[in-house]
């Protein structure tokens, strides 16, 4: 039953309504029934709207089966229960799922920077980058070459890398900071592992920010 709240009484008059065959009578008599709708919602009496609303929700009672003349444009059912829109999930595999999505999108558009030098920095910067997101996933430093290997399986070799070029780069993860002295115990190891792990998260938020900005725009700036 659509719309309950306006009771079985009703619903019996709208479905006498569609029996009158004389349509002048019909239109009168579904006057009658707006009228008893809106004695239904005295709640509603100050709406600008009302009148439209009770006119929509005649229709909606009836099936959009009755036919009157409204004062109104009839509503149609797919304004009313509008089909939701198909949802289109991405299908694009991530191959370095520990990597993230970002930093393939990173490494391909690194193809599009011109600058040899501005190339350069920005690759250290997704190696060190690529070194810890690889030692939170599997509790590894990757080597240069893996790294190197896995930067070219990314960009489809687009974007040439050097053997030598991360030579001497090194991760900024750092060993998680014990508490100071022995009294602090276990809740000084505790908040040093964590201050250290909330530094090492916004290192990493501000190169995947930075990083992605420039990589976007197709330049250092």
């Amino acid at each position: 039953m659509n719309l309950p709240e306006y009771g079985r009484n009703i619903f019996k008059m709208v479905e006498f309504l569609q029996t009158i065959s004389d349509r002048g009578l019909r239109n009168q008599q579904a006057q009658v029934v707006i009228d008893v709708m809106g004695n239904i919602n005295n709640h509603l009496r100050d709406t600008d709207d009302l009148k439209h609303k009770l006119w929509d929700h005649l229709f909606i009672i009836s099936d959009f089966k009755l036919d009157v003349d409204s004062p109104y444009p009839k509503p149609s059912p797919d304004v009313i229960s509008p089909q939701p829109e198909r949802l289109h999930y991405p299908n694009h595999r991530v191959a370095h799922k520990h990597y993230g999505k970002y930093i393939e999108q990173m490494v391909l558009n690194l193809a599009a920077v011109e600058e040899e030098d501005d190339r350069k920095i920005l690759l250290n910067n997704i190696a060190k980058y690529m070194r810890n997101k690889s030692h939170e996933y599997n509790q590894e430093h990757p080597s240069n070459e893996v790294i190197i290997n896995d930067i070219r399986n990314m960009s489809s070799y687009s974007v040439e890398v050097e053997d030598d070029l991360l030579e001497g780069s090194k991760s900024d993860f750092r060993p998680q900071a014990a508490g100071r002295g022995a009294k602090n115990g276990k809740n000084g190891r505790n908040n040093g592992k964590n201050n250290g792990q909330k530094q090492n998260n916004r290192k990493q938020v501000i190169w995947v920010i930075n990083l992605f900005s420039i990589c976007k725009n197709g330049t250092k700036k």
